[in-house]
């Protein structure tokens, strides 16, 4: 247990009623507790403060008068006796765990601290908080929300994957999915400080009731999870959680709560393989939707599945990726103005029947995509040896922004390339997923590391998100790839072209030159090209082939003002 910060007690001055005091010591002890307590000479309860009915089912005010034997557990009541004659004695305790009775068998351990003051009515005053087991931080660091205490969902497998683990023996820790559809409208329904204070009382319930009390985390809004004992009353703590958005509700509506449990047999699966197979059970969830109409019963009896099948998808993966179980199929990025090929991008395929989308977004989502990126390098390479060295065919892979923010991926991929000096010129890096690159001073540096040894690099699914111009202050790149979807809608509405047209003179101002995804015929080609867009990709020209030699580009002559074969790179 972490050492408990020191709370200050309230001072002794006889001039002041006893209130007043407790006023002030509740102020300041809530600086660092979850819960306070005064207790009187005969072990009774004449204050208490906090979420306490979360722990105990009971209100603040139905604790008055009880005792504390009523509310500690009873294997712990002789600790408590002589930690407060310990007060009693020396005047202050602190740094000990205490366990609390609650929905568990085996009680909620809560860090304890507090004094015992002669000069307000020989009292206890004691202010704890749920303890926070030094073993249950994160294995690779963990974000939490600012008012709710949970973690995030980016850091919710290392968390829960480890706890589910790391049960005792003849204990079984389980994982709980919750879903509260309707905490959107809610929360519209409340001020700041209401939503926050929500929060707050929500992540307490949640906390408290989980491992070790800091096993919870918010995976998106409205949906949260939890790993607990077996012993939890889940719906118990379903009807608290209904009960506390209903009591914040000022239509007095409330929203449903609805859980899925799922007990995972981790004595037979890695801690990788949990962790993974929960991102992608999490993952599940969390795309489910919020609605109410969603089936958490079918989602319950399928957690376990779906973690196996992640776990085993991963396996197969790692073996696909050590082996180079994959293929590259290539797609001409073509110059707008002559037809000229500048360059190919290679695309991945894997055995027929798979979903190349589905596989790479299981890889991003369970951290495997820098492996992968790197294996798409090294068959890019092969192909690229296969190339008689006087042709200029040159070829663009991509890089996911998780694998531009891996070290590990940035030092590999310079120790490759640095091995592989021939292929200066002729492969460009496109960067995808932009969006998951978080730290762009970095990222600008592995870019601007590449630039200098000679490969081009290129901003991929530009125009996707709000961040995208943004992207371009910070991040020094040769050419843009503007997004598909952005350059249909182009096409439909005046608005879109007006926004399509913007990008592509930003571009242009910068000295970046652009590519238009999607041009699937030759009208869609005169578009881009009076918008003053440099390059186009789509199926106009064909779809993805291994054979590069597949393109007849001639037969497109007709398509181009300015009709030359030659690629005439500029980059």
């Amino acid at each position: 247990m972490p050492q408990a910060s020191t709370v200050t007690p309230p001072p002794q001055n006889p001039g002041l009623d006893l209130k007043a005091e407790r006023d002030r010591f509740v102020a300041l002890a809530f600086c660092w507790a979850d819960f306070l307590l005064e207790v009187d000479m005969n072990e009774a309860i004449v204050f208490a403060g906090g979420p306490w009915q979360a722990i105990t089912g009971m209100t603040t005010q139905q604790l008055v008068g009880k005792k504390l034997d009523d509310i500690v557990l009873a294997e712990d009541m002789g600790l408590m006796r002589s930690l407060l004659g310990v007060a009693r004695r020396q005047g202050r305790i602190e740094d000990v765990d205490i366990r609390f009775k609650g929905q568990r068998k085996s009680g909620l351990p809560f860090g304890f601290a507090g004094y015992f003051l002669e000069d307000l009515g020989n009292h206890y005053f004691l202010a704890l908080r749920v303890s926070r087991n030094p073993g249950a931080g994160l294995v690779h660091g963990g974000q939490k929300a600012t008012e709710s205490n949970l973690y995030d969902a980016n850091s919710f497998a290392d968390v829960l994957g480890g706890k589910l683990k790391s049960a005792k023996p003849g204990e079984d820790n389980q994982l709980t999915l919750i879903n509260m559809p309707g905490m959107a409208e809610l929360k519209a329904r409340l001020d700041a400080d209401q939503t926050a204070e929500l929060d707050k009382i929500l992540g307490t319930y949640l906390r408290a009731n989980s491992v070790d009390g800091d096993s919870a985390a918010e995976l998106d809004e409205g949906k949260f999870g939890l790993v607990h004992a077996d012993d939890l009353d889940v719906s118990s703590l379903e009807s608290q959680l209904a009960n506390v958005a209903k009591d914040f509700d000022p239509d007095k509506k409330g929203i449903s709560v609805e859980a899925a449990t799922m007990a995972v047999d981790a004595e037979n699966i890695s801690e990788e393989d949990m962790a993974n197979g929960l991102v992608y059970a999490i993952n599940r969830f969390k795309e489910s939707g919020g609605s109410a109409g969603f089936n958490m019963q079918e989602l319950s009896s399928n957690l376990s599945s779906l973690v196996s099948e992640a776990a085993e998808k991963v396996s197969t993966f790692k073996a696909t990726v050590a082996n180079k179980n994959f293929h590259l199929v290539y797609h001409p990025i073509v110059n707008v103005m002559t037809g000229a090929v500048h360059h190919y991008e290679a695309l991945t395929r894997f055995e027929e029947g798979v979903s190349p989308y589905e596989i790479i977004t299981m890889a991003e989502e369970t951290g495997l995509i820098p492996e992968f990126d790197l294996a798409v390098v090294e068959k890019g390479l092969e192909f690229l040896n296969t190339i008689p060295r006087n042709n200029p065919m040159s070829i663009a892979v991509n890089i996911s922004g998780q694998s531009v923010a891996s070290e590990w991926y940035v030092n590999a991929l310079h120790n490759i390339m640095s091995d592989n000096k021939w292929a200066k010129g002729r492969m460009v890096f496109e960067i995808t997923e932009s969006a998951k690159m978080e730290d762009l001073e970095s990222a600008n540096n592995f870019i601007q590391r590449l630039r200098k040894d000679g490969y081009p690099v290129c901003l991929d699914d530009f125009g996707a998100g709000a961040a995208s111009f943004g992207y371009l202050m910070r991040l020094e790149v040769d050419v843009v790839k503007i997004d598909g979807p952005v350059v249909k809608d182009a096409q439909r509405a005046r608005r879109g072209k007006a926004l399509f047209e913007s990008m592509a003179t930003l571009c242009k101002n910068l000295g970046i030159e652009t590519i238009a995804e999607m041009v699937d015929d030759q009208q869609g080609l005169d578009f881009v090209r009076k918008c003053g867009i440099d390059f186009a990709q789509g199926y106009l020209f064909g779809k993805p082939n291994a054979n590069t030699k597949a393109f007849n580009m001639a037969k497109h002559i007709h398509m181009f003002p300015n009709p030359a074969f030659s690629t005439g790179r500029t980059w």
